[in-house]
């Protein structure tokens, strides 16, 4: 497992990949901007992540146990890579002159704080498009920058609750948050796109920069399916025990393992019966429809529980993908990462630091100008004194700023 790199022949050692150019300055904590910036930074972009001095981004503090009192910043190390560390004090006088002429410079501004923070820090958008009139500013907030809940606290886990996702996922009757930062990561990715149109809107139609507006919330309401939709037309909210498709579920095998199945399509569900050799069934009437299969899809699913749980995982995935059905496994984090198809892919590789570090590798594949993991994720401050110095200050700035504590470099 090897990570696309730099070197080589082709377009993505010639011009460092397709948003080589573009300059985005990251002030975002947590994981969405992390998220965000990261889509970039993988495809050439120049993200210099502007951090504390002190502590540096908050993700760098989200650690896994190792054991013996060590911790792995683990998402540190997958969402923080190809990006540069700029440590500086925003309430230092001269650091924040520096950050604005950063500015001047660069293509996209990333910030995550409360709506009206940038305002109080002197860069409100409206003073950084006289600075720097094609700058995109994306402006990251649980809620959005209007409504009343404008200036709530909005972390990921309230917008799953909020969206519908808690309530649509709920398990006997509890409402269930995943065990993950799905909000955040929607977020994110949904953020990445509105950049590329926005910097597309300066660079090939001429237009002038403008403000993203990007809420946790409404990516997550996007991507919650047509729950809204229907209520509206219909007045009922639909039980988070209803199936849209039939068969659909997880099963367990003989051998304790689980498997996952879809059955979306009539003729996918005529061969899951015939897989397990109720094939007559999918000519009665209960069964012959998904609308049909929904309605009765307890009694299907018990049929194909009872008999998946007569066979082995490796026996069940044989028999149902030799009838041509959607099946696959459940995995564990180890069991993934030994699969042949995610070998083959090369799907994790190593992050290239110390620790052999594994992480997730470029996502999507370009066949011309493919992403790549140029660098590790950096230490706090550990790009401090290059940026700087590209950006005008004298070593003896440099000192001044570090002598009252209000940079880091590593």
């Amino acid at each position: 497992m090897q990570p696309q790199t730099d070197a080589g022949s082709g377009p993505q050692a010639q011009h460092g990949g397709p948003l080589h150019g573009l300059r985005v300055i990251d002030l975002s904590r947590l994981v969405a901007g992390n998220m965000l910036s990261l889509q970039l930074a993988d495809f050439g972009a120049d993200v210099i992540k502007v951090e504390s001095p002190r502590e540096g981004d908050t993700l760098r503090h989200w650690r896994e146990d190792l054991g013996a009192g060590e911790g792995l910043d683990a998402w540190w190390r997958v969402y923080g890579r190809n990006k540069r560390s700029l440590a500086i004090d925003l309430r230092d006088d001269q650091c924040r002159a520096v950050l604005q002429r950063l500015i001047a410079s660069a293509q996209v501004l990333v910030e995550s704080f409360r709506p009206g923070t940038l305002e109080k820090m002197g860069f409100a958008p409206d003073t950084l498009h006289a600075v720097n009139a094609k700058l995109v500013i994306v402006r990251l907030s649980g809620w959005g920058q209007t409504g009343p809940y404008r200036d709530l606290p909005g972390f990921g886990s309230l917008l799953e609750g909020f969206s519908g996702f808690a309530h649509k996922h709920a398990t006997r009757g509890v409402p269930m948050l995943p065990n993950m930062a799905l909000a955040d990561m929607v977020c994110g990715v949904t953020g990445a796109f509105a950049t590329l149109a926005a910097v597309r809107e300066v660079e090939v139609n001429g237009g002038r920069g403008q403000v993203i507006d990007l809420s946790l919330l409404e990516p997550m309401l996007a991507v919650m399916g047509p729950d809204v939709t229907a209520y509206a037309a219909t007045g009922r909210v639909s039980s988070p025990s209803v199936k849209i498709a039939s068969p659909r579920g997880v099963y367990r095998c003989r051998d304790g393992s689980w498997v996952a199945m879809s059955g979306s399509t009539d003729t996918m569900a005529r061969r899951v019966l015939e897989a397990i050799g109720k094939g007559a069934l999918a000519n009665e009437p209960r069964f012959a429809t998904n609308a049909a299969r929904v309605a009765n899809d307890a009694e299907l699913d018990s049929l194909i529980a009872a008999a998946i749980a007569e066979l082995d995982r490796p026996e069940c995935l044989a028999l149902f993908r030799s009838k041509g059905v959607t099946v696959g496994p459940i995995y564990d984090p180890a069991q993934l990462l030994q699969d042949e198809h995610v070998v083959a892919r090369e799907c994790f590789v190593p992050a290239g630091d110390a620790q052999g570090t594994v992480v997730h590798n470029v996502t999507p594949r370009m066949s011309g100008t493919p992403g790549a993991i140029r660098h590790t994720a950096p230490r706090v401050g550990e790009h401090t004194e290059e940026v700087l110095r590209h950006a005008g200050c004298t070593p003896a700035d440099i000192d001044a700023m570090a002598s009252r504590g209000a940079l880091r470099c590593s």
